[in-house]
């Protein structure tokens, strides 16, 4: 394979793993991805406040880590921004209707 070749695809593979040659479409996460965006954003509209990383880890009944690298994942991505050191200051970046609808947890009512 010529280099040149070689280093374009090298590139590409980097720039996805990087999250750089992704765009901001409908599509571009996963299903949890999309119901962690559409809490927060449903969240911030009822409390006129973004959640604290405590409120998605009781909402999804996950652990304190599972929210944290989620955070960190969907601010990798682009999908969100926050401020460093500065306690509930996420912001969402998708557009509303790029959003799914949310799944509330089933509460078994036996």
């Amino acid at each position: 394979m010529p280099t040149s070749l070689l280093e374009g695809r090298t590139n590409r593979q980097m720039n996805q793993k990087s999250g750089a040659a992704r765009g901001l479409s409908a599509h571009s996460f996963t299903e949890k991805q999309g119901q962690y965006l559409a809490f927060i954003y449903t969240y911030s509209h009822m409390f006129r406040r973004p959640p604290a990383e405590t409120d998605m880890q009781r909402h999804f009944q996950v652990s304190p880590p599972s929210v944290h690298q989620m955070i960190v994942t969907l601010e990798r991505n682009g999908h969100i921004r926050r401020q460093p050191g500065v306690a509930r200051s996420i912001q969402i970046l998708v557009a509303p209707q790029d959003l799914p609808i949310l799944d509330w947890l089933q509460i078994n009512q036996s």
